[in-house]
């Protein structure tokens, strides 16, 4: 009942938007807001502009993209700096079809697919609101009834420039209908929709021996010709081409490249002049943004080939490559399989960023030069701090191949294999142990894979086990530390009073013996080297942490271990190095005593409550940690 009442307010809240009345009217409303008489174009990027837009580092993120596309920022910068937004400004970018290139399951369909449910959406809004022509199929701008001789001084009076010539239909209609009466046009508000076919278009190549051009430009309608008397009569004609209809909003061109050459030639008047030719009539105008997608492959044949360099000059190429960020990566494997039938199924953390680690590794490249190994490129693109390493750097290596990213594991791939791992296991649990092997079996059976491919995949995959090893020991240590906020405060305050007497060059007070003694070197150095201080740079590490110190009291904080990143990472380290033989001796022994067996189901409870773990995952990951340790 409450879902009917919910259909009842949507089409009470649907007939309040709709909107009818006479181009006289509809001038009234422009003239208050100019904003709905904006192109296609600037549809769109005013559409991904609302959603937000925030700055990082110099760089923007675009809300609009958020929940759907991850680890793309650059991509999506570059798209929308580029050629959204002085395709807005009328700039000659708007007349370049939108290509958008990249590596197969990289982002590039759901890009398009954003674009597309995301116009339907704002066609609804006051911003985004779409007037037209009534009963016109092209469901074209009203605006094109101002005559030619006219459009000047609107430009003048309202800042609003015309583009594009009235249609055939709407032209023969004004003087039939209306006796060229303008003002007395019916205008209507429409509203976006692929499914209904208005404003938003996908064309898909067939057959090029059997698929008619009329699916791009429409068709006559032989039924009618009888009644209208001939063939150039625009009543006779069927405007239900999808470039007809995608007029006002966004066409998807799939598999461009793969069609038939006397398609593409139609996009050339499209996007350089705006209009395009259908049926015995003059040029058809048409407002809207034609994208396109394709992989590198089809793209570099394409630009081979001599007879399309007129196409290819009028094509904007935006490369979309895959996520290079673990994280980012993580979150598509979250993402899909919440969407999936088997988002019931407990994935055991850690799992999907072991995958995630070995998935980026396919995809990077070797750096020249740069005294860097993958692993430490992969933490630098993920947000890590690497020592001797700045963000200088990283703008270097990321600089340094302009097709990284373009080649490498794809997620469909990783999510098939994750979903054959559920299925194999056969519980409702699975950890980074069953996503690895079944990684690795699946590579045996990818067709695209080459023989030196799957050799170097294989090495990725024992590094991501060795990854995870290092996570699952750290987790466990973790989990058995008993009150680990308040050993990591008693050690931090300790190694913090003797770091202040070491750079002050005082002493420190024994409360016990109530002698004064030096700065406790040995303390200092065991945690320091747990981060790689070397005996050099400690001096500088220490001057630092008492800086950060300082800064804290100046703004009335306080500092705690967790104040400091690498602080934090030594102090974690150095009690989890305390704590090794303990562990090893309670996961490892087959007979647990009453003591083991109570600190065993202690962690166990700690792992499910505060780390994510189930009792089945919790009981794998001790197994194995066990073993671990014991090698």
């Amino acid at each position: 009942m409450n879902f009917l009442n919910k259909l009842k307010q949507f089409r009470d809240y649907e007939n309040q938007l709709k909107w009818e009345g006479t181009f006289a009217d509809y001038l009234e409303l422009v003239k208050k807001n100019p904003q709905i008489a904006q192109s296609a174009h600037s549809r769109v990027y005013q559409m991904i502009v609302s959603a937000g837009v925030s700055e990082k580092d110099g760089h923007k993120h675009y809300h609009f993209f958020d929940g759907q596309i991850y680890g793309l920022d650059e991509a999506i910068e570059r798209l929308v700096e580029e050629y959204f937004h002085p395709a807005a400004k009328r700039l000659d970018v708007k007349k370049r079809i939108l290509l958008l290139m990249g590596p197969v399951s990289g982002g590039k369909s759901t890009i398009v697919t954003m674009l597309k449910r995301g116009l339907e959406k704002y066609s609804w809004t006051d911003d985004g609101a779409i007037y037209a022509i009534k009963d016109c199929p092209m469901h074209e701008d009203p605006l094109h009834l101002i005559p030619a001789h006219l459009r000047d001084d609107f430009f003048e009076e309202t800042g609003i420039r015309i583009e594009g010539n009235l249609s055939p239909l709407n032209t023969m209609r004004l003087e039939k209908d209306y006796d060229g009466k303008i003002e007395n046009v019916p205008v209507e508000r429409i509203f976006l929709s692929e499914d209904k076919r208005v404003g938003i278009g996908t064309f898909s190549p067939s057959d090029p021996k059997s698929q008619d051009i009329a699916d791009l430009t429409g068709s006559i309608d032989f039924s009618t010709i009888a009644e209208f008397g001939s063939e150039s009569d625009p009543r006779a004609y069927r405007f239900d081409g999808e470039l007809n209809k995608a007029n006002r909003g966004l066409m998807e061109f799939q598999e461009m490249l793969k069609c038939d050459e006397k398609f593409l030639w139609h996009l050339l008047s499209l996007t350089q002049e705006g209009n395009f030719k259908a049926g015995r009539f003059a040029l058809i105008s048409a407002d809207e943004l034609i994208v396109a997608h394709t992989n590198e492959t089809e793209y570099r044949t394409f630009i081979s080939n001599k007879k399309n360099e007129a196409l290819h000059s009028r094509m904007i190429v935006m490369p979309v490559p895959y996520n290079l960020k673990v994280g980012e990566e993580e979150k598509i494997y979250q993402k899909l399989i919440s969407e999936s039938d088997v988002a019931d199924v407990h994935v055991a953390p850690h799992a999907l960023r072991t995958a995630a680690i070995f998935s980026i590794l396919t995809r990077l490249k070797e750096s020249k030069g740069r005294g860097i190994d993958l692993v430490k490129k992969m933490r630098l693109y993920d947000g890590e701090m690497v020592e001797g390493y700045n963000a200088a750097d990283i703008k270097e290596l990321q600089h340094e191949f302009s097709d990284e990213g373009m080649s490498g594991i794809d997620p469909r791939y990783v999510i098939n294999r994750i979903s054959s791992a559920i299925i194999r296991k056969g519980v409702p649990s699975i950890n980074a142990l069953d996503i690895l092997r079944s990684i690795k079996e699946g590579l045996d059976q990818h067709p695209s894979i080459t023989d030196e491919d799957r050799e170097r995949y294989t090495e990725f995959i024992a590094t991501a086990r060795r990854e995870y090893d290092e996570l699952a020991k750290r987790e466990v240590q973790k989990a058995f530390v008993y009150s680990f906020e308040e050993s990591a405060k008693t050690l931090m305050d300790n190694y913090l009073d003797n770091v202040e007497a070491y750079c002050n060059r005082n002493k420190i007070f024994d409360p016990i013996t109530g002698d004064e003694i030096d700065p406790d070197e040995k303390l200092m150095r065991s945690i320091e080297e747990q981060i790689g201080i070397s005996e050099n740079a400690k001096k500088a590490f220490r001057e630092e942490i008492l800086i950060r110190i300082s800064a804290y009291a100046r703004k009335g904080r306080r500092f705690n271990y967790k104040s400091h990143e690498r602080l934090q990472e030594a102090i974690q380290k150095k009690l989890f190095a305390d704590l090794k033989d303990v562990v090893k001796i309670t996961t490892s022994s087959k007979t647990p005593d009453e003591t083991q067996l109570k600190r065993i189901n202690e962690v166990i409870a700690r792992l499910v409550d505060e780390y994510g773990y189930n009792t089945t995952s919790a009981n794998e990951l001790l197994r194995y940690v066990g073993s671990l340790l014991n090698r």
